[in-house]
Parts: C-alpha cells; structure tokens; sequence
C-alpha cells in the first residue's frame, strides 16, 4: 500500500489545473535522468524540486506526472497526488503503476477522511490496486500493495486474511524471498511471531550473511518485542552488508530505524536517539512509517 506497502484523511479537493499554452516542449535529459536519480536515492525533497522544475517544460508528461503523484503521497499531500494521479489514469488507463500509486492515494484520503467517509475511499482504493493486479499480475509490488489492503481493511471493506494469505502466495511464486517477507508480514499482524522468525531462521542457517533475512530478523524482534537481542545483532550484521537496493527494499536507514525500535524497547532510550538520529543522518527524507509501509 505502499507498499504498501498505504496511509490517508479529510480531503480538501483543490484540484490542479495544468494549463499547456501550445505543444508540450521536450523533457531535458540530462534533468531528467538527474531527478530519477535523486528519486531512487530516496532523496524525496530534491526530487521533488526537480520534477516540479522539469514539470514547468513538460506539462503532463506521464513520468514526471507519476512522480510528482508518488511524491505527493510521501509528503501526505492527498489534494496533490489525488488530482495528479486521477488524471494521469484516465489519460493512461492501461498503465498498472499509476493505478497502484492511486490505490496509495486513495488508501491516505481513508485514513484521513471523516468516519462515515472511510468506507467510500477504501472500496476505491481497493478496486484500483485490484485493477493494477489485473493490468500487471507478473509485478510483485502491486501485490503487496493489494496483500496490504486485505491484511488492515475492515471486512466490511474487503479485508480478508484469506485473501492475503493467496495474495502472499502468489508473491512467492514470483519472488520466492519476496513471499518469505509477505507470509512473515501475515504472521506478525497475527501475532504468530514463532512462524515469522522461522521463515528467516531457516535462511540464514545456509546464508548468515543473507541481508534481506537479516533485516527481517531485526523486523520481526522491532515488532513483536520478542527475540530482541538476537534482533539487534542481526541488524548490526547488516551494517556490514551491502542492501539490494530498489524501491520499497531496506536500505541502512531503514536498519538503523530497527535497531533504534529495539533499543528502545530494551530501556535504552539513549542509544535508541542515537540510532534514529544516524537513520535521518542517512537519509534526510527518511519516515519510518511510511518505509515499513512499502516493505
């Protein structure tokens, strides 16, 4: 919902009118490829600047559009992202991506929406994680961000730990380390904290230096509050590993954010500012709710 996977509340509509005075002029390169850059860096305020900027030259672009639409979302702009995105999938009904980010944004205008209005959004953003499934069933992240819904939606909504269940299994058919991370995703919200370590356990007795079952050994202790020292010495493992990189994957801020969780369920209260002040050190834009979100 985003990865996550989601997120929401009260919505102001201020809708954005993109005027083009004759044709659209060409997308700079070289700023372009600059502002995917600062993207996949996580580096969300720059990129965010810089797709404005490129935006000034290329009203509509369908990239530039997409990525202002997401960038909206992590800076809690529902006005922005919803008027960007709804547009952008009704030029662009094909395109699963945008259909997934509209879920996200439909998901944060639920959680910030009045009570009897919750319900309205969620069942939107419901069917359009569901048409991105459709358009782009081989992509795991449209998955998890469908998986996602199911697993934290009222039932009256269409939450269903049934269907995470088959949501997560046809993550792993995908990507098999990715279902290891959607069934333990599953077991945590149902508090079957023994099955979610296991899944991960059983990894690294192969693979100890396994980055991504590192991680999840720290996730899973961050969460639960059970195995804490085992889940600190594994995050402190991965301080020493290379992340795989990617959107919605761990990165050492997301390490650190774990370890500071832990330390701080430990008593440590001094340690853990510490470690949260290293993860903003790492990445400026960094916001753990959200970063677990989209894991």
């Amino acid at each position: 919902m985003a990865m996550m996977r989601g997120r929401a509340s009260k919505v102001g509509w201020c809708l954005l009118l993109l005027v083009v005075a004759g044709p659209a002029r060409a997308v700079p390169r070289v700023g372009l490829e600059q502002a995917f850059a600062l993207y996949e860096a996580c580096n969300y305020s720059a990129a965010r600047a810089a797709f404005a900027s490129l935006a000034r030259d290329a009203a509509g672009d369908p990239d530039i559009e997409f990525h202002l639409g997401r960038l909206a979302l992590w800076f809690d702009d529902c006005d922005e992202a919803l008027s960007r995105l709804e547009k952008l999938a009704a030029r662009t009904p094909g395109d699963a991506r945008v259909f997934n980010a509209l879920g996200d944004a439909y998901g944060l205008a639920a959680q910030k929406a009045p009570l009897l209005a919750k319900l309205g959004w969620a069942r939107k953003c419901r069917t359009a994680y569901e048409r991105a499934v459709e358009l782009a069933p081989r992509n795991p992240a449209h998955r998890w961000s469908l998986l996602g819904f199911y697993l934290i939606a009222p039932r009256i909504a269409g939450g269903s730990r049934d269907s995470a269940y088959a949501q997560a299994a046809e993550i792993e058919k995908l990507d098999p380390a990715n279902g290891r991370i959607a069934f333990a995703t599953i077991h945590l919200a149902e508090r079957n904290y023994d099955a979610a370590f296991a899944l991960f356990e059983s990894v690294l007795r192969t693979n100890p230096d396994d980055f991504l079952a590192n991680y999840h050994v720290g996730r899973c202790a961050a969460v639960s509050g059970e195995r804490l020292d085992a889940g600190l010495s594994a995050l402190r493992r991965c301080l020493k590993l290379t992340p795989p990189g990617g959107d919605g994957y761990p990165t050492q801020a997301n390490v650190r954010s774990r370890m500071g969780d832990i330390l701080a369920k430990q008593g440590r209260a001094a340690e853990a500012a510490d470690s949260y002040a290293a993860a903003k050190l790492l990445n400026p834009d960094f916001n753990a709710a959200k970063t677990a979100l989209r894991q």
